[in-house]
């Protein structure tokens, strides 16, 4: 039964490792990986002296960090009010409506904010300019990009991520809170000192990955809403990989850009399991 699973990480995660060469070498379509000239370190020096690049690592941090503080709590929140409503259907209702989104891609979430948002036909530009007489420009406007993303994001995925959430909590042992209402525990109570234990341990486990993808930032999400008033904030790696590696075709660059971020991905998975562990908890491994 373990035999797909382990042929497609071999076919699709560990085979395709031996492109990693590419980022040593002076890549060129004709000769080919194993034919092309090696440079060494050369690709890592471009990627490191360029201009963009102390901006790049800026903006992707701080979208990553943006979303792990701001997006992993609401997916806590959502599964605990979930968890304490008793209206079966009702609780039903709410979980199908919250994670729907989620099965949207972000093409079709860009156009439901640019009907909202498009500085000439969106509802809400098309109120504020009937309100005030000025535009809005919400879309371009650089202090309102990155919560623009994260508002997006939240309600994209809090709804699958309550889900998990979901499940550890249906794992407590209910017998712990029949003990907790026979000592006079009240709702709050038992939250805090069984249904938060409860779901420690996932939320950890969670927050370690999202720790080893620090240096993604959501790729999809920035290059559809990205536009180029608010490179300044919303350009990240990633993008910047995408224009120099298909774009421009110097596929060589991008592969050093992407070593880097699977190395520094790896330290900090491996540090955060770590400090899990220091701190009590059981960790990735």
């Amino acid at each position: 039964m373990m035999l797909p699973g382990i042929l497609y990480y071999v076919v699709y995660h560990y085979v395709p490792m031996a492109g990693l060469l590419i980022a040593f070498k002076k890549y060129n379509l004709v000769k080919g990986i194993w034919g092309s000239d090696w440079v060494g370190f050369e690709n890592f020096i471009t990627v490191f002296s360029s201009p963009d690049f102390t901006i790049l690592l800026r903006n992707t941090l701080l979208l990553s960090l943006y979303r792990i503080l701001f997006n992993m709590l609401p997916d806590v929140l959502l599964a605990l009010i979930l968890n304490e409503i008793r209206v079966q259907w009702f609780k039903r209702v709410i979980q199908s409506v919250s994670y729907g989104p989620y099965f949207l891609s972000w093409i079709i979430v860009y156009g439901l904010v640019f009907s909202f948002l498009a500085p000439d036909a969106g509802l809400i530009s098309s109120w504020w300019r009937e309100q005030t007489g000025q535009t809005l420009n919400l879309l371009t406007d650089k202090d309102f990009f990155r919560p623009l993303l994260l508002l997006t994001e939240i309600w994209k995925s809090t709804g699958f991520g309550a889900i998990i959430y979901l499940a550890a909590l249906s794992a407590i042992n209910s017998e712990l809170y029949e003990a907790a209402v026979v000592d006079g525990a009240g709702r709050w109570r038992q939250m805090w000192h069984i249904t938060l234990p409860g779901i420690r341990e996932v939320f950890v486990l969670l927050l370690i990955l999202r720790i080893g993808h620090i240096l993604d930032a959501g790729f999809e999400q920035v290059y559809i809403f990205l536009n180029a008033r608010v490179y300044e904030v919303g350009d990240i790696i990633d993008t910047w990989v995408f224009r120099r590696g298909i774009e421009q075709l110097d596929f060589s660059v991008a592969a050093a850009v992407g070593f880097f971020k699977s190395v520094i991905g790896f330290i900090l998975v491996f540090g955060a399991n770590k400090v899990a562990k220091k701190l009590g908890g059981s960790g990735i491994w």
